[in-house]
């Protein structure tokens, strides 16, 4: 769910902005395309906030983009715990590391990749699938940024072959997405080719972020949530894991050709 006392925050102001604009919930609902009882059950809190709605209602009253940011704040409040600091190590950071031995990473996921991995979660409802899409989706706007960071991943191309029948279309768009993204000056995607059966990296994914300072910080995610590594002793494990995956990898050239070939093999 949103951050509650946030979340309860967008519905007041909802409230608070229609009520000053001397717009019922049913003349208010025309304009935003949604009916006077949606209208109602969103501001009682009875149906989770939207982010289409929002957007709509920003426009009609005139907000300046007031409600969407707020659901942001909101979103990210609803984060667990153990996802905050590194969600703040990752917006501050100048370069990223990233190794992801099983998936395409989060920040260069496309929304319908992103989706399917998400749902795979089975505990999940498809509220939460949608809440956590929108969250994964949003945070990949550093790398469009004024100052973006460099961001640099090395994915195994197991991860590029992995597609059954009725998820080819899906990974094709992804791949072809990848490879939008390895054009960008800032950022680079490296594949390890299949030919290299076992390495360091198969312990497990990884991510590296050094802020403006030139300090380090990692992350590492697991089944049950995440950790960040922030002892010097633990970085530096890190730092030489990312080496040695790094050096297994293709260079970027070689890795942009073996991307081509992998969306051509969908087709």
């Amino acid at each position: 769910m949103e951050g509650e006392p946030t979340a309860e925050l967008i519905r007041a102001q909802l409230r608070r902005l229609r009520v000053n604009a001397e717009l019922s919930q049913d003349e208010f609902g025309k304009l935003v395309h949604f009916s006077g009882s949606q209208v109602s059950a969103i501001e009682l809190g009875q149906r989770p906030l939207d982010r289409f709605f929002l957007k709509r209602a920003d426009e009609v009253l005139g907000t300046g983009g007031l409600l969407t940011s707020l659901l942001k704040l909101a979103e990210r409040d609803g984060q667990p715990n153990w996802l905050r600091p590194w969600l703040e190590a990752e917006r501050q950071a100048q370069q990223m590391r990233c190794y992801q031995p099983t998936l395409i990473p989060g920040l260069l996921q496309t929304e319908n990749y992103a989706r399917a991995v998400i749902r795979s979660a089975d505990t999940l409802s498809e509220d939460e699938v949608e809440q956590r899409l929108s969250v994964r989706l949003d945070r990949q706007c550093i790398l469009s940024q004024p100052n973006p960071p460099q961001f640099v991943a090395v994915i195994e191309e197991a991860v590029l072959r992995r597609a059954d029948e009725g998820f080819k279309g899906i990974m094709a768009e992804q791949t072809t997405h990848l490879l939008e993204c390895a054009g960008r000056p800032h950022i680079s995607v490296h594949v390890i080719p299949v030919e290299v059966s076992v390495h360091v990296g198969l312990i497990g994914p990884f991510v590296l972020g050094r802020d403006a300072n030139g300090g380090w910080v990692g992350h590492l995610e697991t089944q049950l949530g995440g950790v960040v590594v922030d002892r010097d002793e633990d970085l530096a494990i890190l730092l030489s894991r990312w080496e040695s995956v790094r050096n297994e990898a293709l260079s970027r050239r070689q890795s942009i050709e073996l991307m081509k070939k992998a969306v051509t093999s969908w087709s």
